[in-house]
């Protein structure tokens, strides 16, 4: 278990606060890509970051967005390094980052059991629940969407079409 000093606790919530760029519904923290801040000394803190995947595009935009938050609180050197190991999964999504997906939209990734993922792929569902009407009569329109972590599909029901997160 980690244990962070008040300060820490502090700069990570802030930290974890700043809203995902291509995604601002949801905070960094909520997308479960923040793991973990440092101080080194007095002003100094190092911020650990994992990107969606690997050369995702907004880990810059994140950097910089932390950056001027925790130099605005106060710190005098902030150093944001990309830690791939271990890898970001969407089960690192919150439940109610989960939630703020839906609500914005967007069909959150659904999660896997974790036993069956370390034995084999994960498992896909055939059907998505559509973040308007509710219902599991979707089809895919395109495997990419505005990112390349989500897909297009289209709600045969109410007819609008919708982006799902995909599962990782």
């Amino acid at each position: 278990m980690v244990t962070w000093t008040p300060l820490e606790e502090e700069l990570r919530s802030l930290a974890g606060a700043v809203p995902d760029p291509e995604l601002p519904v949801l905070t960094l923290e909520e997308l479960g890509v923040l793991r973990g801040v440092e101080v080194l000394a007095p002003g100094r803190v190092t911020v650990r970051l994992t990107p969606t995947y690997t050369g995702c595009p907004a880990i810059e935009a994140m950097s910089t967005d932390i950056e001027r938050v925790l130099y605005d609180h106060g710190m005098t050197e902030v150093s944001v390094v990309t830690v791939l190991s271990p890898a970001w999964s969407t089960d690192d999504i919150s439940a109610e980052g989960r939630r703020k997906l839906a609500e914005f939209g967007i069909a959150p990734p659904r999660p896997h059991d974790a036993a069956a993922a370390a034995t084999g792929p994960v498992p896909l569902a055939l059907s998505l629940r559509c973040p308007h009407c509710g219902s599991t009569d979707t089809e895919l329109l395109s495997r990419f969407s505005s990112t390349a972590c989500k897909a297009l599909r289209r709600c045969v029901a109410c007819r609008e079409p919708f982006d799902h997160f995909k599962e990782l």
